[in-house]
């Protein structure tokens, strides 16, 4: 559970400063993900689903 903590704080932060420092960029990129077919939002989450458990466990030594 306090991974799981952990890992929703550090995306948290990230999309924080995403937005603080970019906030411009965060409303394009909102809006073309608006625009976007949902099969190809579900290739991107899938993907970055797959990229993050690949870090999680080259970094925890699990790879």
């Amino acid at each position: 559970m306090e991974w799981l903590l952990i890992g929703l704080g550090v995306a948290l932060v990230l999309e924080g400063v995403c937005y603080a420092a970019a906030p411009g960029a965060m409303q394009r990129m909102a809006a073309l993900i608006g625009e976007a077919r949902p099969s190809h939002l579900r290739t991107a989450g899938l993907f970055a689903v797959a990229v993050g458990v690949f870090i999680v466990a080259l970094v925890t030594g699990r790879a």
